[in-house]
């Protein structure tokens, strides 16, 4: 592929003309349950998928649970601002999908090749993705951005989607995807992410 040749929109693989970016339940009571990765690490990487989108100008569907009810609060200030200009959708539906104003946003990105995110792992990301898997989508779970209430539900639900047909990627893979060239001139907009993301990557408390 020439770097001067963007990559088409009907290429198989994740590019900026395919794909569409779903981020589900960033909400401060919900990132506080997370037990199948460290608060930070899930910040971060979420965050980098977030600042992906802006920078290769992908659609963006966001979603909030409960904040109308009283129940919670909006999404995390930390994503928040990396997608200022994005309306959040509020919900009661544990499923997404099920939500009218959250399928209609969906459908209106006219992608077929979804990035999910989501709070939790078992639930809020597993349930639409099992039903638009069913609905013809291709539904890719961003695996270092999304997580459960322990290591035993988020790596349960991971199989379960896989087993139905989605397809893992990570948080830099995807962006790396879209990318796909170094010799694009707008290369710049990888490097400017990988120069963020990496400082903060190695400050994280070490893994055990």
């Amino acid at each position: 592929m020439s770097g001067e040749t963007p990559p088409r929109s009907d290429d198989h693989l994740l590019t900026p003309d395919n794909a569409a970016l779903v981020l589900i339940d960033y909400q401060p009571e919900q990132v506080g349950t997370v037990a199948s990765i460290g608060h930070e690490e899930l910040m971060l990487n979420v965050t980098a998928v977030a600042r992906a989108a802006a920078a290769y100008g992908l659609p963006v569907v966001l979603t909030t649970v409960g904040v109308e009810l009283g129940a919670n609060s909006g999404t995390i200030e930390e994503l928040r601002g990396a997608l200022p200009e994005t309306e959040e959708i509020d919900r009661t539906t544990l499923n997404s999908w099920e939500d009218p104003d959250f399928r209609a946003a969906v459908e209106a990105t006219g992608r077929r090749k979804i990035l999910m995110t989501g709070l939790w792992t078992e639930v809020c990301v597993a349930f639409p993705t099992l039903d638009m898997l069913r609905e013809g989508y291709e539904i890719y779970p961003v695996a270092d951005a999304i997580g459960g209430i322990s290591p035993a539900a988020h790596d349960s639900a991971m199989q379960r989607m896989v087993h139905a047909g989605a397809r893992p990627v990570t948080a830099i893979s995807l962006t790396a995807e879209l990318q796909r060239d170094w010799g694009r001139p707008d290369a710049d907009r990888l490097r400017t992410i990988m120069r963020w993301y990496f400082p903060r990557l190695n400050d994280l408390p070490a893994r055990a």
